[in-house]
């Protein structure tokens, strides 16, 4: 049989296509290899970062559910820092009884309210479309008297505790302020506005002048046989007692940058005041013979006490927190705690039964 045989052309035709063919083959199986050995990324997909979003805690001032007219909206107020516990000399098992009337700035005016004197039962006894401050407690617990310039001039007014019964119990005798019941309910002791200090009866009737200096703040003794009262008579201002009718007035305190408002103690035998710089001033108690003088307070601006019905506490406004809140505190300087948490201006307290 006859062999084919081929050109030399196409010999080396067919050699090199073999020889092409033979290196693919080693270029697919290198690439399986490689591909099969190739390390497997087993890092897990990275979850998103987000940042943990709270709210932090913060005291909520509630709005009382007794209030007579609407209160501003509240806000949140920081918690104060703690405050010592009180030390036990004065049976504080017991907390501190009766009510407290006292002046809120409500609105850009002043009206007058009134507490429970454990901080809670707030209320607003008056929706008046000018001042009204100065409030005090009879002495059976019943009525408020305060000062108000609701008819234009400042007026002595009254007003049952639950806000009912408004009366007017002057009228246009000049500018008055700081009225206060005596304890027998028989006489209303007030301030004259450059004219000294003036008494008429509960009604308004029988309207008296009792003093003709430039006295200020009068307060009735336990027994309502004397009242105390701030005056410039002797130069700077200071403190004096009298007996109720205006005789036998004898100074009581010496001392620099005088308040007015002042409290007696409910045994009669010491006087609660404030004085100091403005922005400085503290609550001291004294002897009413002038002795044994206490500084109670160190700091905050505080002014206006009232003493307890019991002896065991005195109530005062203080600055100390950025804005006008009452504080209750032992006549020994123990046991400091703040009854409002308001961010309007509560002051002028007065304790009652």
């Amino acid at each position: 049989m006859q062999t084919r045989k081929f050109t030399p052309l196409v010999t080396t035709f067919i050699v090199g296509l073999g020889i092409g063919f033979f290196c693919l083959c080693i270029l697919v199986i290198y690439v399986v290899i490689k591909v099969a050995n190739e390390p497997v990324d087993e890092t897990p997909t990275p979850a998103l970062d987000l940042p943990l979003i709270t709210s932090p805690t913060a005291e909520t001032f509630l709005n009382p559910t007794d209030i007579a007219a609407p209160l501003p909206t509240l806000t949140l107020i920081p918690t104060i820092e703690q405050i010592p516990t009180p030390q036990p000399t004065y049976n504080d098992t017991l907390p501190p009884s009766g009510k407290i009337a006292f002046a809120c700035y409500v609105k850009q005016i002043d009206q007058i309210c009134l507490l429970n004197a454990d901080g809670s039962g707030r209320k607003q006894l008056t929706n008046f479309s000018a001042t009204a401050f100065y409030p005090s407690v009879s002495p059976d617990g019943d009525t408020v008297f305060f000062s108000s310039r609701d008819s234009g001039n400042y007026e002595i007014y009254s007003i049952d505790i639950n806000g009912d019964n408004l009366k007017k119990l002057t009228n246009g005798i000049g500018a008055l302020y700081a009225p206060e019941l005596s304890p027998n309910g028989e006489w209303v002791v007030f301030t004259k506005n450059g004219d000294g200090l003036w008494r008429m009866r509960p009604d308004g009737s029988d309207v008296k002048r009792i003093t003709n200096k430039d006295d200020i703040d009068p307060s009735w003794s336990p027994d309502g046989s004397m009242i105390s009262f701030a005056s410039s008579r002797a130069g700077k201002r200071q403190l004096f007692v009298m007996n109720a009718d205006g005789s036998n007035v004898q100074q009581v305190t010496d001392l620099n940058n005088m308040g007015g408002r002042n409290t007696w103690s409910p045994d009669g035998k010491q006087l609660a005041f404030y004085r100091g710089p403005q922005g400085d001033r503290n609550i001291f108690i004294i002897n009413i013979d002038g002795t044994g003088l206490v500084r109670l307070t160190n700091g905050g601006d505080n002014l206006g006490p009232s003493w307890s019905p019991d002896g065991n506490w005195i109530v005062f406004t203080s600055y100390r927190d950025g804005n006008n809140e009452l504080y209750i505190i032992h006549p020994d300087g123990t046991g400091l705690t703040r009854l409002t948490n308001s961010p309007i201006s509560d002051w002028q307290p007065r304790w009652g039964p």
